[in-house]
């Protein structure tokens, strides 16, 4: 069984949470606005129960090419001879989606055992998810 699934824009890395003087934890934006922004995508396009068991999760995250760079540096980001290696780091990046995941898709974003992240530069900023669920041998 496969599932995809695609957040459109660009995707924002997940930060860790902010603790005022009081003790108070909160999410700080923009993230917080991202991942709920994702949940409501994920929530529209997958409509079926949460999957139990383990999990085969690909995620391939396309980033837009800066601007400030020249047009041959542009085709080669482009055409995948050079890949995103700046912030954020892909880890966060991960975490952002799988929490958005969470609770839709999944119960929880501890059954991924197998995970594959990609991320490359494209013209159109987006986050394709690929969910596989295992099967047993």
């Amino acid at each position: 069984m496969m599932i995809k699934l695609i957040i459109p824009g660009e995707p924002i890395p997940a930060s860790r949470p902010r603790v005022t003087r009081h003790g108070f934890a909160f999410t700080a934006e923009p993230y917080r606005s991202y991942r709920e922004k994702a949940h409501q995508v994920i929530k529209q396009q997958y409509l079926d129960t949460p999957i139990s068991g383990a999990l085969h999760v690909q995620i391939k995250f396309y980033r837009s090419v800066q601007k400030s760079v020249s047009k041959l540096e542009r085709h080669r980001r482009l055409s995948g001879l050079h890949r995103p290696t700046m912030k954020p780091d892909i880890d966060n990046l991960f975490k952002a989606v799988t929490d958005a995941c969470t609770g839709i898709v999944w119960k929880d974003d501890n059954q991924a055992d197998i995970i594959e992240t990609k991320s490359v530069y494209f013209s159109e900023n987006e986050v394709n998810l690929v969910k596989n669920k295992k099967q047993r041998n």
